[in-house]
């Protein structure tokens, strides 16, 4: 039971990492000797010290002989920083007890093996689904080679994201619009269809919370994009990408590259528009581990469609339109045995709205 409740300290610590460490996991480490806390520590920002570094530099006294505990396994190989095994043997820590093993084929095991080897005493699986699920985007990320995504979309409490004739500003509260501006804080690109842009020209920056701006990608299979978007005329807050099927000698492909942005051709999929698992892919390569999801219906329906998406954030207003625009469009489903399932992780209130936060099984 002692070592359940450093972990749970471990993970909350942890979390204060979120929307700064990106590809990197999420860590926390805490260092324990005769029932004290003597040292704490997480993985503060990309590049700099890892959490087992952090908390040994934070130790109140000396940490020979004390219990390491650490919510995914350290490091063993050189990156950004150098690997925590070394620091971990050289303070002569006596035991240390892993959250998860680290599904990066750089780590995976070889962290625990080389502990042991230097006669470190180690436990592993402390608390497991809980730090699985603290870094379910690095686990998606390392595993598949793919973002892990998220469909968020607010919609009036009889599943219509828009009136028919597209109005949708605001369907939920101000406190929803908070809590969306934290999402994409979190996340290392947000994505949109073309027609968003068009019928609601959103900045998609994050204004309302504290946070890096993530990098916008906008889906504009035949370049309609207007000039005058305020995505293309606040460029220098940050990174923009227009993915198309246009080739480079296209004049729309010019004039947007005139303009500042990042265009790139991806090849078309069988309909026409631009391969999405395609995109994700070049995305990856970038290092973009998470994407967020906003719109439209076209871009959302595809996403599902292709089983690309691994979770959903439903925010649910209460208010009816009647006929409307949905969220979600044909999915080809024919068969209630066939339905997109989801397991609900969260559900929370938001000023006059409820939040349902849910991952696709």
């Amino acid at each position: 039971m002692k070592d359940e409740y450093y972990m749970k300290i471990a993970l909350k610590l942890a979390q204060k990492g979120l929307g700064y460490v990106s590809p990197n996991p999420l860590v926390g480490a805490v260092i324990v000797k005769e029932d004290r806390i003597i040292g704490r520590g997480y993985h503060q920002l990309y590049g700099e010290n890892h959490a087992e570094i952090n908390a040994l530099k934070n130790a109140s006294e000396d940490v020979a002989g004390s219990t390491l505990y650490v919510t995914l396994e350290p490091c063993c190989h050189d990156g950004k920083t150098p690997p925590c095994m070394d620091s971990i043997i050289k303070h002569k820590i006596a035991r240390v007890v892993i959250g998860t093993i680290d599904p990066n084929p750089l780590v995976s095991c070889r962290g625990i093996n080389h502990l042991q080897s230097s006669e470190i005493e180690v436990k592993t699986g402390v608390l497991e689904r809980e730090c699985r699920n603290l870094n379910e985007v690095f686990f998606r990320f390392m595993e598949t080679k793919l973002p892990f995504v998220t469909i968020k979309y607010a919609q009036t409490l009889d599943g219509r994201i828009a009136t028919t004739t597209g109005q949708s500003q605001w369907i939920s509260s101000a406190a929803s619009l908070k809590f969306t501006h934290k999402l994409r804080a979190t996340h290392d690109a947000i994505l949109v269809g073309v027609g968003t842009v068009i019928k609601d020209n959103p900045e998609l920056t994050v204004r309302l919370a504290r946070g890096r701006n993530p990098l916008r990608v906008i889906v504009d299979t035949a370049l309609k994009i207007p000039a005058k978007s305020k995505v293309l005329q606040n460029l220098s807050q940050t990174s923009t990408i227009i993915a198309t099927i246009k080739k480079a000698n296209d004049p729309q492909f010019q004039r947007l590259t005139n303009l500042g942005a990042e265009v790139i051709t991806i090849a078309a999929d069988k309909q026409g528009n631009v391969d999405l698992k395609k995109l994700l892919k070049i995305l990856a390569q970038r290092n973009i581990s998470s994407i967020l999801i906003e719109g439209g219906a076209q871009v959302i329906t595809s996403t599902l469609f292709s089983n690309l998406a691994n979770r959903l954030v439903t925010i649910i207003a209460p208010k009816i339109l009647g006929k409307g625009i949905e969220a979600v469009g044909d999915l080809k489903i024919s068969n209630l045995d066939l339905a997109k399932k989801l397991s609900i992780r969260k559900i929370t209130r938001s000023g006059d709205d409820i939040i349902v936060d849910s991952r696709f099984i």
